[in-house]
């Protein structure tokens, strides 16, 4: 056990760190406590730069173990070893501003390099197949009309999964606008297109429990619970059904909705700085990542503007 591993969890719970980003350094720095269980340097108070090593070639092989079962036995990606390094940075920094003996200065602890990955931008048609496709491809038109509403939710607003399946019925007015609570406790406002609101407004008629929640599971929970809400990693899987189903070979998960919200908006004109605004990004370089991503829109513009882009009919 890590010492005063619960002091500094009570520590972001009193700073008003959410829920999800508490179990996710709880969970991280389990896996550092494990990784010394079953490391030659067993004791906390004797790890040194070796020892981060020895962690990072421990994160980065098949062997091991994570409170994640999908996570077992896959190479874990660059972005996910440097959130489980954060972690432990930020715990390290918690020690010493409390005064505790560190065996190693937070600084020491490098991240990792990231892959640059060229992102890919379903076309717009698939992005639509994907989100009519519930109310075909579900059996109970109850789940198809909930699934298709929310990936018409998710797309008109670019919101983030997470808040989106943390909205509750409250949050929805008859103006389309929308005020949710962000990453990092940031507020904002997102907006319905006319069709997401005919979409979500037919949903909201067909819904004769008392749940707060706006989108709940109709299954495997009691009918009158007040604490139901569908899950991020049952709409990851739904989105991967149909895509599979549908065919569709470029990746589209609930952050593809996302990217292609931003990538779509600007191919049509739109303000980085307002799609900055709309998506809730501290940094209008991480905007820029998602709406210069489009195949499309860098093949037009270089059809476009190419300075040889005449036939030289002489040649």
């Amino acid at each position: 056990m890590l010492s005063k591993l619960d002091d500094f969890l009570l520590c972001l719970k009193t700073n008003n760190y959410s829920t999800e980003t508490i179990y996710n350094y709880e969970r991280d720095l389990n896996v550092f406590s494990r990784f010394l269980d079953d490391s030659p340097t067993p004791s906390f108070s004797k790890i040194d730069k070796r020892t981060i090593d020895q962690y990072k070639a421990y994160l980065i092989s098949r062997d091991r173990k994570t409170p994640i079962k999908a996570e077992n036995g896959a190479k874990l990606s660059s972005s996910s070893v440097n959130r489980m390094l954060s972690s432990l940075r930020g715990y390290l920094r918690y020690l010493v501003d409390r005064d505790e003996p560190v065996p190693i200065p937070p600084e020491v602890i490098k991240l990792v390099k990231t892959e640059r990955r060229h992102p890919h931008v379903a076309e717009l048609k698939d992005l639509i197949k994907i989100i009519e496709a519930p109310l075909v491809l579900e059996k109970d038109q109850r789940v198809g009309l909930r699934n298709r509403t929310i990936l018409e939710v998710l797309f008109s607003t670019g919101m983030r999964i997470s808040e989106l399946c943390h909205l509750n019925r409250v949050d929805i007015d008859g103006t389309g606008k929308i005020f949710i609570m962000g990453k990092g406790k940031k507020e904002r406002f997102v907006y319905l297109t006319a069709r997401a609101k005919a979409i979500l407004e037919r949903y909201l008629n067909t819904r004769e429990d008392a749940c707060p929640a706006l989108f709940i599971p109709y299954s495997g929970l009691n009918v009158n619970s007040q604490k139901r809400r569908i899950s991020p990693n049952y709409i990851e899987m739904k989105i991967k059904q149909y895509r599979e189903k549908l065919k569709i070979n470029i990746p589209i998960s609930p952050h593809s909705l996302r990217h292609g919200f931003a990538t779509y908006l600007a191919e049509n004109g739109a303000s980085p700085a307002a799609i900055q605004i709309l998506l809730g990004h501290e940094s209008l370089d991480t905007t820029t990542r998602y709406v210069h991503a489009s195949d499309h829109f860098a093949q037009e513009t270089h059809r476009r503007f190419h300075p040889l882009k005449k036939i030289d009919k002489e040649g």
